[in-house]
């Protein structure tokens, strides 16, 4: 890549490249500032744009495991509606930010963090949030169509892999129009799925005190971390999909609407029939649950789950691809996003076996990290100045190396990680009082938004002036 190719993806004043809304044309934009003459679109595109995400076998394997904690139904159900309100309403803010700032999200993590300070949490992001969710997919949907067929693992993920790969490499208005009719689509197949488990299912409405993972409230804690978490993992991509909506206050108000609703109407819905799947079964895993439960329409349960990895995908691997060029790799991003799609099916093809207990220790790490990541970057949103005009032309200064978000940050991390609860690495607090189940997302975010507030006002780690934070420099 030249020189001035180099400086044109590190722009906050990007040049009018006749994008607009075509479906076949590569999109060729990415990580800058989306000019005002691109701007296209309207809010209710974010809604079916995560409601299409949404709908998607993952949250299943959630709701599934609450058999595991040996939970009732009805305290099942209630920490995936509560689960669902929090953590969807944060997605809608952060989609809202999108509309306002014109950037990735995660570009916007170099305003409170600086660009070196912004690489440890977006490298992170992009090999557990981009390559792991997209290998997440593809083995769901790889397992289901291995079920349905005779065709090996390897060549169904391989498959699926490839369409992702050529969606997400036009980009985003392609993605945007697949996902709006996916949403049709799948809600068709989701609720025929629905009518037959709750038809062949059961309700159970008592504790089951036997159960391997049963720890009464600690339990209920961790099954509400998770799918609170699911949210979370989403949250540095919100902005991702909601950028190119003309920036007004209607805009910004529908963006941010639609996006929670798109969130929280799936993550329930799904989150239920997991539950469901799961209290009605003798099936060991979530696949062959819903192939028992169907019966003689299995095919079709497991046709819609194949179908619906494609509308996760789309998004894990093109939010990949942003995380790339956010690092600084001097790479287009159609070229990141085969870089994605090759490793995501590499990790897909090793992690296909013990796959549920890997997917629920892979999300709790996940949201450890992105939890204090979102807190300062919506802090600094509000209260840093980032709405100006320099607000918005220091996310492309490379030479803020280091900010004092980024200590927010990384002490939200450390922190919050004596509470880290997985089967990778268990905190001391954790293993000493299990029954308070998982805390450490809300330490985490705590812990950061409260250093944010103590240094935001402090000398600038990068030295230079502050931001002007008075209302009426928020121009954006």
């Amino acid at each position: 890549m030249s020189p001035d190719t180099m400086r044109a993806a590190e722009s906050s004043v990007a040049e009018d490249r006749g994008y607009r809304d075509s479906l076949t044309k590569i999109e060729p934009y990415g990580i800058e500032h989306i000019p005002d003459v691109e701007r296209h679109g309207k809010p209710r595109s974010q809604f079916f744009l995560w409601f299409a995400a949404g709908m998607n076998f993952p949250i299943v394997v959630l709701g599934f495991s609450a058999t595991y904690f040996g939970l009732p139904f009805w305290a099942a159900v209630l920490a995936i509606v509560l689960a669902g309100v929090t953590s969807s309403a944060g997605m809608g803010y952060l989609s809202a930010m999108g509309v306002r700032l014109g950037v990735p999200q995660q570009m916007q993590g170099r305003g409170p963090l600086g660009f070196i300070g912004n690489l440890f949490p977006v490298a992170y992001v992009n090999v557990f949030a981009g390559i792991g969710w997209a290998a997440v997919t593809v083995i769901l949907g790889g397992q289901a169509i291995a079920l349905l067929t005779d065709i090996p693992f390897w060549l169904s993920a391989l498959i699926l892999m490839g369409i992702q790969l050529g969606v997400a490499v036009i980009g985003y208005n392609l993605i945007h129009f697949l996902q709006r009719i996916l949403s049709f689509v799948l809600v068709v197949g989701f609720v025929f799925i629905t009518i037959v488990a709750a038809a062949n299912g059961k309700v159970v409405n008592t504790a089951n005190e036997s159960a391997p993972g049963f720890d009464g409230i600690g339990g209920w804690i961790i099954f509400f971390g998770w799918f609170f978490s699911f949210i979370v993992a989403w949250m540095p991509f919100a902005s991702d999909y909601s950028r190119y909506l003309p920036n007004t206050p209607g805009n910004r108000r529908g963006a941010g609407w639609a996006t929670m609703s798109g969130n929280f109407v799936t993550l329930v819905w799904m989150g239920i029939l997991g539950t469901l799947l799961g209290s009605t079964t003798t099936a060991s895993d979530s696949i062959g649950a819903l192939k028992e439960l169907m019966g003689p329409w299995a095919a079709v349960g497991l046709g819609v789950v194949a179908l619906s990895s494609f509308t996760q995908n789309f998004l894990n691997v093109y939010g990949g691809a942003i995380s790339i060029q956010t690092m600084g790799v001097p790479v287009k991003r159609h070229t990141a996003v085969v870089f994605i799609c090759v490793a995501s099916y590499l990790v897909a093809l090793w992690g296909q076996t013990g796959f549920n207990s890997g997917f629920t220790a892979f999300l709790n790490l996940t949201a450890y990290c992105i939890a204090p990541y979102v807190a300062v970057l919506v802090c600094d949103y509000l209260f840093g100045g980032r709405r100006t005009e320099r607000g918005l032309r220091e996310l492309f200064d490379k030479s803020r190396k280091f900010e004092w978000g980024f200590v927010a940050w990384a002490a939200g991390v450390v922190l919050s990680s004596p509470f880290w609860m997985s089967s990778i690495y268990t905190g001391p607090i954790a293993a000493a009082f299990p029954q308070i189940g998982d805390l450490s997302y809300y330490v985490g975010g705590a812990v950061a938004a409260g250093v944010y507030f103590a240094t935001h006002r402090r000398q600038r780690l990068s030295g230079r002036e502050m931001l002007d934070r008075g209302a009426a420099a928020q121009t954006l």
